[in-house]
């Protein structure tokens, strides 16, 4: 992390990004040749952004599969679309600029305002969430809680007044119940880790939103692609193909940066790793994740909406987004609508649980569609995992195994690195 504040300019550009520490080897932009370890979305975006400024400068990408996108990756079944995890970006410049960079302009839009709702289900019964939800605790209380979030070092559910509803946004974004997550990882403007703005927080968000390219969006809005995810992770790779210093190889079995650097011939401050921690020995959860498709006659009693979250561990799934509700673009065939359901594997989530769940808590009748779409891993963050994260490494680390998880993170973090150059 900067010893010194950063500029008013790095702010409007990053937002609160900037909080978050770059982990950054020394002697990086000295580097004729780069190695950078995984071609998800995070090595993709890195590579593109160093690749078009420094021209001069040889990337090599090193893959461990045999293709592109990492944790980013959209199923499709006829008429039907979804994204297996990640499937929209919260209003964020830089990911607004990657995306006018690649000409996507015309494939991008903001969500739906019909589907802005989202609802907490508790005691088998639906809660809209909002801050209204949050106020119903006690002012004093949440007052409180907020005040001592930036002792630092806490958990989730330390700082936030309500268990049940931490709960079901950490399940939600990072599958752990947030007794288990540290806050200043999830929530850093909240507890104040790192810098602080050179002027009031307000103020830099009003300047920031007068430098989106494309169009500005709504509060509370996420915007998303006609084709899924998936269509940045292509634009990418496609771009990343017509530079001349830059080199994909894929089924690379690599566990270690010192390992890439002998390998490559390459010092280890030229190695930028985007893969796990440690492949050997880094702790994560899983989830199994489901779409369900009906006819909008079987659900027409289910509210349009973003989603529902699940905090009850009885319950065999932890949250039941409405795909076709949110995303601009079509997500299934006209008069239906498709439903993706996370099933957390702490929670013996078999596909027999997921469809009795769904029938209780959904609709009685049966999906037009049902299929398990993909498995995900999610890296754990325990409390304190932010400030005791080593910032002194030789090699450079990105992406959100280390400091953040959002793709607006990841974004933000590549270009910012690519600053350096």
């Amino acid at each position: 992390m900067r010893d010194a504040l950063y500029s008013l300019e790095d702010w409007v550009r990053f937002g609160d990004e900037l909080r978050r520490p770059l982990l950054v080897g020394p002697n990086l932009s000295t580097s004729t040749k780069l190695c950078i370890v995984g071609a998800g979305l995070s090595g993709l975006s890195i590579a593109y952004r160093i690749a078009s400024k420094r021209p001069d400068v040889e990337i090599e990408i090193l893959e461990r599969t045999d293709r592109c996108g990492g944790t980013i990756e959209t199923w499709s079944e006829g008429e039907w679309l979804c994204d297996v995890a990640v499937n929209a970006a919260r209003p964020h410049p830089a990911f607004w600029r990657l995306v006018e960079d690649l000409g996507l302009g015309d494939a991008f839009a903001e969500s739906n305002p019909q589907a802005k709702k989202r609802w907490l289900l508790i005691n088998k019964k639906k809660t809209q969430l909002s801050w209204i939800t949050a106020l119903k605790m006690g002012p004093i209380r949440l007052f409180r809680s907020l005040r001592s979030s930036t002792v630092g070092k806490k958990s989730v559910a330390q700082v936030f007044p309500s268990e049940t509803i931490a709960d079901a946004m950490t399940l939600g974004i990072v599958n752990e119940r947030s007794a288990n997550v540290d806050a200043d990882f999830l929530m850093p403007s909240l507890t104040k880790f790192g810098d602080e703005p050179p002027i009031k927080w307000s103020k830099i968000k009003k300047m920031m939103a007068e430098t989106y390219p494309l169009f500005q969006p709504r509060k509370g809005s996420v915007a998303s692609f006609s084709g899924g995810m998936q269509t940045l992770v292509d634009a990418l790779v496609q771009q990343l193909n017509t530079f001349e210093n830059v080199k994909f190889h894929f089924n690379q079995d690599l566990s270690k940066p010192e390992e890439v650097a002998t390998e490559h011939h390459v010092p280890i401050s030229s190695v930028i790793w985007c893969a796990p921690r440690d492949r050997t020995n880094q702790e994560f959860t899983s989830l199994d994740v489901y779409v369900a498709g009906y006819h909008n006659n079987a659900v027409s009693e289910v509210r349009r909406g973003y989603g529902t979250l699940i905090p009850d561990e009885d319950i065999p799934i932890s949250g039941i987004l409405h795909e076709s509700d949110v995303h601009p673009s079509p997500r299934a065939p006209a008069n239906h609508r498709l439903f993706r359901i996370m099933a957390p594997s702490s929670r013996s989530s078999s596909e027999e649980a997921v469809r009795t769940c769904l029938k209780q808590i959904l609709t009685h009748s049966e999906p037009v569609i049902f299929q398990k779409i993909g498995t995900r891993k999610i890296p754990i963050y325990a409390p304190g995992y932010m400030s005791n994260l080593d910032i002194n490494k030789e090699f450079t680390r990105a992406g959100w195994f280390f400091s953040g998880v959002s793709v607006t993170h990841v974004i933000a973090e590549a270009e910012r690195i690519a600053d350096l150059f």
